[in-house]
């Protein structure tokens, strides 16, 4: 498990979250999304909210905070 740090597009806050993969695992998924891959397909384990966060650094709390709902 890893933890990533990301700042919110929305509010320039620093968030974290922890990631269910290891390091290797990470650096891999991250580096086949950055080259191009669609981030669902580089990273198929992890859920939307996860995604969500490594594209955006938008957390589950703050999304619901801003647009009212939990994004799915």
């Amino acid at each position: 498990m890893i933890i990533y740090l990301n700042r919110s597009v929305l509010s320039g806050k620093e968030g974290s979250m922890e990631i269910p993969l290891s390091e290797q695992e990470f650096a891999a998924s991250y580096n086949s999304w950055k080259s191009g891959v669609l981030i669902q397909e580089a990273f198929p384990t992890l859920t939307a909210q996860q995604r969500e966060f490594l594209m955006t650094g938008i957390t589950p709390e703050e999304w619901s905070k801003v647009f009212g709902e939990e994004e799915e």
